[in-house]
């Protein structure tokens, strides 16, 4: 019996072994250029070539160990899971799955407390810690926020309705350029510009959604990608308006009931006799991104359980199928790219009450890239996994800001964020090759039966919600 195991094994090893060279020389020759040299500059302007053998090794050995173990353990151990594992179509909710999203909530209302209070007892003072924690609400905080909020918007689009749209961030720069425009002609306050800024948005996405009423897959794809493109080369030439490429700066903040947060008399440190300090606002624009990603949510989760709702899931399914239903397709689209766009203008004024500036740079097809991924990887229609999406993503990009360590195995010239978008793709590539349906795979249906349940992984289509 031994020897039948050991004899089983031995091809799976030899293959591992062989695809591990293989897998090593690929990386030798990928990274060799990319890795191996660097080409600086002296101080009398010459170019001069720096060999980093060491960091290409590295590059090349993790490559070939991690096929190597990849071949040899990973995909055996996942293919007995597989034959062993009993596949419920239908399953009650777990534990986890039912009580996480109210310990997520209440952990991300607390958190800018608790990170006061563990700033302070590591700096000795509860002043030391408010200001230490500026740029944790900030950085971990909004910005993740930010793109959770735009993910759940183009969920709409992209998960529910089955819309590929790769001009997202269009909806997003419409939103910031109304809200600055407004804010610096007119005067007005925040509380006015945000639903305006997401009414304009909701406009530009019915007036997209007119030209692609017929085009499905990679034609639409196509045309989105070209409007996100249009509007931001509308943004960079018509200086008349937008200032083009210098952008618009000096953008006016929100106020809390007309309370602004300055160091004057009338502000908000002295309004309530709090020492000076400028977390108070960000802390406060993370309740407030806080709560329009939660409005984002609920009005998804409500829709979804009305017609509209089934509807855009009818279109995701088979369009003709659902023509075939009586459903109005033309009007099912338009609403699903007018609701995913308001979210995104939302998003987009609020960004530019936080940044006090918006330039194109800010909206490029990138950004689309990113919103899209995490739609994806997150799984589409799933608002708990798109928010964990978001939070490993950003908030992973963002860390390697703090992996100063790294330098002391790679060398001082070694610039952590850089290689951001390089983890970025092998997270990519590893998500989809082990949870192809995203990081939560199972779905709870529209429409149930006495009781809620949810539907296995493996009877969901990969690319549907």
């Amino acid at each position: 019996m031994a020897d039948t195991q050991v004899s089983g094994r031995s091809p799976v090893f030899a293959k591992a072994i062989k695809e591990g060279f293989v897998a090593g020389a690929l990386a030798l020759g990928l990274f060799l250029l990319i890795v191996g040299f660097r080409t600086d500059q002296n101080i009398r302007n010459e170019l001069v070539l720096t060999q980093r053998w060491g960091l290409l090794a590295i590059f090349v050995l993790i490559a070939a160990v991690g096929r190597f173990l990849l071949t040899a353990y990973i995909t055996p151990w996942f293919a007995a899971r597989s034959r062993t594992k009993r596949v419920a179509a239908v399953r009650e909710p777990s534990s986890i799955r039912k009580y996480f999203p109210k310990i997520g909530l209440l952990l991300l209302f607390l958190y800018p407390f608790v990170v006061i209070g563990v700033l302070a007892a590591y700096n000795g003072s509860w002043m030391g810690g408010l200001q230490g924690s500026l740029k944790y609400v900030d950085n971990f905080g909004i910005q993740i926020l930010i793109y959770v909020m735009l993910a759940w918007g183009l969920n709409i689009v992209v998960g529910l309705a089955g819309l590929l749209d790769l001009g997202y961030v269009a909806f997003y720069a419409v939103g910031a350029y109304s809200y600055a425009l407004l804010s610096a002609q007119f005067g007005l306050s925040f509380w006015l510009l945000l639903p305006m800024a997401g009414i304009f948005a909701a406009l530009w996405g019915i007036m997209l959604g007119f030209p692609v009423l017929r085009l499905r897959g990679d034609y639409l794809a196509i045309v989105t990608l070209a409007f996100g493109e249009i509007i931001r080369l509308v943004l960079i030439n018509w200086t008349v308006v937008t200032k083009g490429t210098f952008g618009i700066s000096g953008i006016a903040k929100a106020t809390l009931f007309g309370i602004p947060f300055t160091a004057g008399d009338g502000g908000f440190a002295k309004t309530f006799g709090l020492p000076m300090s400028g977390v108070y606002y960000k802390i406060f624009l993370y309740y407030l991104i806080l709560l329009l990603a939660l409005l984002t949510a609920w009005v998804t989760i409500r829709l979804r359980r009305m017609p509209i709702g089934r509807a855009w899931e009818a279109l995701r399914e088979d369009e003709i199928a659902c023509r075939s239903l009586g459903i109005n397709t033309t009007t099912t689209k338009l609403t699903a790219f007018a609701t995913g766009a308001m979210f995104g203008g939302f998003a987009g004024s609020f960004f530019a009450a936080r940044q006090g500036f918006v330039s194109p740079e800010s909206f490029v097809f990138l950004e689309s890239a990113i919103i899209l991924a995490i739609v994806v990887l997150g799984g589409m229609g799933s608002l708990v996994g798109i928010a964990v999406a978001a939070a490993v993503m950003i908030g992973g990009t963002e860390l390697l800001r703090e992996l100063e360590f790294l330098k002391r195995i790679f060398g001082n010239d070694f610039t952590p964020e850089l290689y951001r978008m390089l983890l970025f793709g092998l997270a990519m590539i590893v998500v989809m090759v082990w949870k192809p349906r995203g990081f939560v795979g199972n779905r709870e249906p529209s429409a149930f039966l006495h009781k809620r349940k949810m539907v296995s992984s493996e009877f969901t289509k990969e690319g549907h919600g």
